[in-house]
């Protein structure tokens, strides 16, 4: 099960990322830095990046199985 979680994380990961760094052409464009920052945090795929990390991070660190081990 944390194998699946520690997966889907890093796929929405991933996904965020790449939406991330397409969204830079923006700047090109003539944004600055702040317009950029403000729009990709107003964009659902870019907010999957930390969505992502966030489940990563319970996924790893989240106590389970028998004596707290890792059990494969």
């Amino acid at each position: 099960m944390r194998v699946f979680f520690f997966l889907m994380g890093f796929g929405l990961t991933t996904i965020g990322a790449v939406y991330i760094i397409s969204y830079c052409n923006l700047m090109t464009m003539g944004y600055n830095f702040s317009e950029y920052v403000q729009f990709i945090v107003r964009r659902i795929e870019c907010q999957y990046f930390i969505i992502g990390l966030f489940v990563i991070f319970l996924s790893i660190y989240t106590p389970g199985g028998r004596k707290y081990e890792l059990h494969l």
